[in-house]
């Protein structure tokens, strides 16, 4: 073998023993890392903790419920709250201001406001947006100035309206369930429908709306003839906690006779609310009946009912509390009042006594 064969082999093998031990030129084996723990399952009938804002609500001074058909406060006491409504929102809008709910605090002694937002004529069904920024505003006011208030959907078909009210409603409890202020008012005045067939599973759909978001304000659901057969109610309740029922009268029209029938449905256990109620005759109007307005008064004292009077408005009618021509900065001044409005004010300035 001539000596050039024997540098070849001998250059070869010493290029790949280079190469092999050097670690800039080695070729770079990818790393092997531990494979990561698995996450833990989780367990879907595991109990879950409750939402931070509706502890709150529970733990609230201001918290509500009903128990063995009466209003309870927190402490579990009876409460009655007294208060006024306000008029059909798109026909006294002027009164849906934080100015309005302050002045009747201050100076009418209310403790709970109800808005009262039209649903047709020219109301909600048309005017969705506008509407509801109203009642919006009525509730911020109330929760600023430790009120209640009342959400209502003031309508007299809302069979036919079903679709709309759930999502008004999942909307509101939505933006404010977490709020104890909250009263959910989902049909204001049914006419002469039945319970069971058509009032009852509205509500029942309503209610569900809600309760997806709010799980313990509220509810008060309208009775048949304009909100006067609590009796029907009383004999095929809704299953649910915290629901009351509506009980609306007008003393020129409405006297014993209806005294009676609320009386029965009280027996029977459910709770009754008196979301509305004037001194007048059923059309608002005529004489202002103050002597069958007190022995309401006495009644609802007595069943501690809970009540706001139809209504904050200076239209020219003998229900309105206002004289024609008054605004919310002028609320307080006697001579803006009118003669319902003054009956009215002295029961709740005499409620503070």
């Amino acid at each position: 073998m001539t000596t050039r064969k024997l540098i070849l082999p001998i250059f070869l093998l010493l290029t790949i023993l280079l190469i092999c031990c050097s670690p800039q030129l080695a070729p770079k084996l990818p790393e092997v890392t531990e494979a990561p723990a698995p996450l833990p399952m989780e367990n879907p009938d595991a109990p879950q903790s409750p939402e931070p804002d509706a502890a709150e609500n529970a733990r609230s001074p201001l918290a509500l419920k009903i128990t063995n058909g009466h209003l309870m406060n927190s402490k579990n006491e009876k409460i009655q709250l007294k208060g006024m409504s306000l008029f059909w929102s798109q026909w006294a809008p002027e009164f849906y201001t934080f100015e309005t709910v302050k002045n009747l605090k201050e100076e009418w002694n209310i403790n709970i406001i109800r808005a009262a937002m039209a649903v047709e004529h020219n109301g909600y069904l048309e005017n969705p947006q506008r509407e509801k920024e109203k009642v919006k505003q009525i509730i911020e006011a109330a929760i600023d100035l430790d009120l209640y208030v009342i959400v209502d959907w003031h309508d007299h078909h809302a069979e036919d309206h079903l679709q709309e009210a759930k999502q008004f409603f999942a909307g509101i409890a939505t933006d404010y369930g977490h709020h104890p202020n909250l009263i959910y008012e989902i049909y204001n005045e049914p006419l002469d429908v039945s319970w069971s067939n058509v009032l009852k599973p509205y509500h029942e759909e309503v209610i569900s709306a809600i309760r997806a978001h709010d799980d313990d304000n509220i509810i008060v659901a309208g009775t048949p003839r304009w909100s006067q057969r609590v009796d029907l109610a009383a004999e095929d309740p809704i299953k649910g906690e915290n629901i009351a029922y509506t009980l609306h009268f007008y003393a020129g029209t409405h006297r014993q006779e209806l005294r009676e029938i609320a009386k029965i449905a009280m027996e029977k256990g459910i709770a009754l609310f008196v979301t509305e109620f004037g001194t007048t005759n059923a059309d608002g109007d005529g004489p202002v009946y103050a002597e069958e307005t007190r022995e309401w008064f006495e009644f609802m004292d007595q069943n501690n009912l809970s009540w706001c009077n139809w209504s904050i408005t200076a239209k020219d009618e003998s229900s309105a509390a206002l004289l024609p021509g008054t605004t919310p900065s002028g609320i307080n001044r006697k001579e803006n009042i009118s003669t319902s409005g003054k009956l009215v004010r002295d029961e709740l300035l005499e409620s503070s006594n």
